[in-house]
C-alpha cells in the first residue's frame, strides 16, 4: 500500500465537504492507500477551529464528530521520531515556500511516502525543486484509479 502524508489543507477541505472528492479519497481507499499525518496538523486544526465552524456552518459538536471520524482514517507519527537529516532536507526544500510545511515534508521523507497537499504554492515549489513525492488531489485520483486496476 502507498503511504500518503496528508497535510492540513486536505483535512480542512474534507471537514468542509466530506462528500466531495477529498472525502471520497480519504474514506474509500482502504487496502489501497495508507494515510498519515503528524501532531502539527492537529495543532493547526485546533488553531483554526472557530474559522472552520464559521465556514462550515456546523455546530461545534457536529464539527467535532466529523473531525473524530476523519482522524480514524489517519495514522499519526510523532515528529520526534523523524531523524535530523530528514528535518534538514525538509527545511531546505520548504524554507522559501512555507516553513510551516516542513513538518509534512520531513514526515514524507521519513516514511518514504508521498505528500498530498491542496496548497498550490507548496506543490509547485516542491515540484520545481525536483521533489517528486508530492501529489495534488488530481494526482491522488489518478493514483487510486491506477492502483485499483
Amino acid at each position: 500500500m502507498k503511504k500518503i502524508i496528508v497535510d492540513t489543507n486536505i483535512i480542512f477541505s474534507c471537514l468542509l465537504n466530506s462528500q466531495g472528492t477529498i472525502g471520497d479519497l480519504l474514506f474509500n481507499s482502504e487496502n489501497i492507500l495508507d494515510f498519515y499525518s503528524n501532531n502539527y496538523m492537529r495543532f493547526e486544526i485546533r488553531k483554526h477551529w472557530n474559522r472552520l465552524i464559521k465556514i462550515s456552518g456546523l455546530t461545534d459538536e457536529e464539527l467535532e464528530t466529523a473531525y473524530e471520524k476523519l482522524l480514524t482514517k489517519l495514522t499519526f507519527i510523532n515528529e520526534e521520531l523523524i531523524p535530523q537529516s530528514d528535518w534538514e532536507k525538509a527545511e531546505f526544500l520548504s524554507s522559501d515556500i512555507d516553513i510551516d510545511d516542513s513538518d509534512f515534508v520531513a514526515l514524507t521523507r521519513f516514511l518514504k511516502g508521498y505528500l498530498w497537499t491542496g496548497d498550490r504554492p507548496l506543490y509547485d515549489g516542491l515540484k520545481a525543486k525536483r521533489f517528486r513525492s508530492v501529489y495534488n488531489t488530481q494526482d491522488m485520483i489518478r493514483l487510486r484509479d491506477r492502483l485499483m486496476r
